[in-house]
């Protein structure tokens, strides 16, 4: 009790801050301040708090961004305060959001523009772990390449929190699902998921294997969160006109890349895009939430937490989530 009305007077909140970037040590908790919430912002206290393999960039000084920073684009939890200007949310609303940097605190400032009310129906738990992933499956899935029955596509790091969002409504959605993992553990989640055909690519060429798999035809659509383990690969398990999606670098950045490539292999497409450019408009990010829990409500798609750990513990989640020890979602509770 204490500690939400101390959080109520806006004075001080425990957050992760990063002084300086390298591996998981560099995180430490601290008091920081909370102002209150200027025109247009919100207060929200969280409830849970999303863990995403962006965090690590972050840290690692791979995505550059001012020091000292809080890490975390995503959480859940309720309002405890408004801004001016905001009538859209109000004291005691349940959200969800994806941010601006900050997430990793018990209590922030959030634009209203990036907040979605949360239904009752949804966890504190689930709005935080699918906004970030859920979103990501949403875009690449009904946007990016907009996914159709009778398509084939190829799910890379299928156990992980999108490929197992992206094996679920890509199943829904009528398309053939080919998923990549690393071990057999792994393949059984991403089976259950919908995939229909699994490949450990640690054990097998999955070039070959999707050749055999589709009889030569191929896939519609690659989605490579891996990166640098699984190109140029990726690309050879194409259609002519199919197209490489590269939506993350977990294995590494990709090499220079070739554009000579795309002709050469079936003059095909390629793109590398972000969530954040896919919900720079609120009207976008407002129905994506709201395609996203839909399905969520069909049960087209669920989202389980497979780890929690607490605040003061993001050292250790990030080493299990660099180390790739998690499978699916994993929360910080603050």
């Amino acid at each position: 009790m204490m500690r939400h009305l101390k959080i109520l007077e806006f004075s001080m909140t425990k957050a992760i801050r990063i002084h300086r970037t390298g591996g998981p040590e560099v995180m430490v908790l601290e008091d920081i301040d909370l102002p209150k919430p200027a025109k247009g912002e919100v207060l929200v206290r969280n409830h849970a708090v999303g863990l995403n393999f962006i965090d690590i960039y972050f840290r690692q000084g791979s995505y550059p961004t001012q020091l000292p920073f809080t890490p975390g684009n995503e959480g859940a939890g309720e309002v405890l305060a408004v801004g001016r200007g905001v009538s859209e949310f109000k004291v005691g609303d349940r959200v969800a959001y994806v941010s601006t940097l900050g997430s990793y605190a018990e209590a922030r400032i959030v634009p209203a523009a990036s907040l979605i009310k949360l239904p009752k129906s949804i966890s504190y738990e689930m709005g935080a772990a699918m906004m970030l992933k859920g979103l990501t499956a949403q875009y690449l899935l009904r946007r990016t390449f907009k996914v159709k029955p009778g398509d084939t596509i190829l799910v890379h790091a299928a156990a992980g929190g999108v490929g197992l969002i992206l094996c679920q409504w890509g199943k829904a959605l009528g398309a053939t699902v080919i998923g990549t993992v690393g071990s057999a553990e792994k393949a059984k989640l991403a089976k259950k998921a919908g995939a229909k055909h699994v490949i450990l690519y640690k054990d097998e060429d999955f070039v070959a294997r999707v050749k055999e798999i589709t009889k030569g035809k191929l896939c519609d659509v690659v989605y490579d969160g891996v990166g640098k383990d699984t190109f140029p690969g990726s690309l050879d398990c194409l259609r002519p006109l199919g197209m490489f999606v590269s939506y993350g670098s977990a294995s590494g950045q990709l090499d220079a890349f070739n554009i000579g490539l795309l002709s050469q292999k079936g003059s095909l497409f390629a793109t590398r895009p972000t969530l954040f450019s896919y919900i720079a408009k609120r009207e976008d990010y407002v129905a994506m939430a709201k395609d996203l829990m839909r399905a969520i409500s069909k049960g087209d798609v669920t989202i389980p937490i497979h780890a929690r750990y607490k605040l003061a513990d993001a050292a250790q989640a990030h080493a299990d989530l660099g180390g790739r020890k998690t499978t699916g979602a994993a929360v910080l509770i603050p």
